[in-house]
């Protein structure tokens, strides 16, 4: 073992890898691009890419102008998810506001409003959702099931008998009833940008390994230091393990800055093993640069491969269930995700960190990110010995 750690790290290695260093060094704005882009990126799509809806713009016709029915506007007003934007004279006026784009949602509250409430009969209140955003308008449907369960409660105490929604159950006291009372694991605050940060640092690891290994290889065969290299006494084997080990370095002190960011910003807890993710990270640091390899390999220029890398790294964020779980994905483009790094590693973070889970239940996806990037790094050796050659 010893032996092979000595003939694997040797004099000629050490020397590159010391020149591959000195250049980084003398790089400054590569240095620059590994630590404040990805934690700005990881700040941003944490905090901006949350399924909450707040403040939507309520617009409000109230042809009952009684005092239930400001309250139950003071009631939909008062929560986080609307915001009162105007009161309207009719439905029309309401519905061209929508149309505008003024409002995101009308509550259009009947002339006999208060009236069937005294009287016991059930009444109805519409509201209109602007449903150009699908998930929006079906996360705002929700809301407003609570709001109205809320103000329903607070109907008996005021000596009222009428409800909203009536179950059609004839003699409820003779009959059982099942009562659901839900407990929310590994994420009792519902805190939703800790399932989207968990998935975006696979994301980013992929994208600036690929994008950083890529340019460096492409730029320093634009300068013609390549052709230096091969007139050195060290082999081709020896002049890749010099040029990807001075990257895995920089960008695995990425890595642990994004996981610092995690924990401090986002208040994720750690309930697993820290050498757990970490081995994850690593591999998945290889699965990116070996993609920037393979990319720097088949490409001319730098521009060219800024490019390629567009047509690759979407695909792998898109199809990773790194912003949506993976069975809301047509099941046609599921079993895609099984070959996607990102994945494999998003699985890993989340189940490690809020689950607390070991490589006994987690072995399946480390297999598959070995496998990949196993894979990947073959083929990125080959293709840059060939190119060597």
């Amino acid at each position: 073992m010893r032996r092979l750690l000595q003939k694997l790290y040797n004099q000629r290695i050490r020397a590159l890898m010391r020149k591959e260093f000195n250049q980084i060094r003398r790089d400054r704005r590569l240095a620059f691009s590994l630590i404040l882009p990805p934690t700005l990126q990881l700040l941003l799509f944490g905090f901006a890419l949350s399924a909450k809806v707040t403040n939507l713009r309520l617009g409000v016709v109230d042809e009952s102008k009684t005092p239930e029915s400001r309250e139950l506007i003071a009631t939909m007003s008062e929560s986080k998810s609307f915001r009162l934007a105007g009161y309207y004279f009719s439905t029309r006026d309401l519905g061209d506001a929508i149309n505008r784009n003024e409002l995101d949602a009308g509550l259009v509250i009947p002339y006999d409003f208060a009236r069937d409430l005294y009287r016991g009969r059930a009444t109805a209140v519409q509201v209109l959702l602007n449903a150009t955003n699908a998930n929006t308008a079906a996360i705002s449907q929700g809301y407003i099931e609570g709001i109205i369960q809320a103000y329903n409660r607070t109907l008996p105490a005021e000596g009222f008998r009428a409800d909203f929604q009536r179950p059609p159950l004839p003699n409820l006291a003779r009959r059982g009833r099942a009562l659901l009372i839900p407990a929310f694991l590994y994420n009792p605050g519902l805190v939703d940008s800790w399932f989207i940060v968990t998935g975006v640092f696979g994301l980013l690891l992929i994208l600036n390994s690929s994008l950083v290994a890529s340019g460096a290889m492409v730029k320093e065969r634009e300068a013609g230091t390549i052709e230096q290299l091969l007139m050195s006494p060290a082999n081709t084997y020896e002049i890749i393990i010099a040029k990807i080990a001075p990257l895995f370095v920089l960008l695995f002190l990425m890595a642990l800055m994004a996981i610092g960011t995690i924990k401090l910003a986002f208040r994720v807890p750690f309930h697993g093993s820290l050498a757990l993710v970490l081995s994850g990270a690593a591999l998945c640091v290889l699965s990116g640069i070996s993609i920037g390899a393979v990319i720097a390999t088949l490409s001319k220029s730098a521009q060219q491969a800024l490019l390629t890398s567009f047509f690759v790294n979407p695909p792998l964020a898109t199809l990773s269930g790194t912003f949506n779980p993976v069975e809301a994905m047509p099941r046609w483009l599921q079993p895609l995700t099984v070959i996607n790094p990102i994945h494999h590693f998003a699985t890993i973070a989340r189940a490690s960190m809020l689950k607390g889970s070991g490589l006994a239940h987690l072995w399946p996806n480390f297999l598959g990110l070995f496998a990949i990037t196993l894979i990947l790094f073959a083929l990125s050796m080959w293709r840059f010995r060939k190119q060597l050659s």
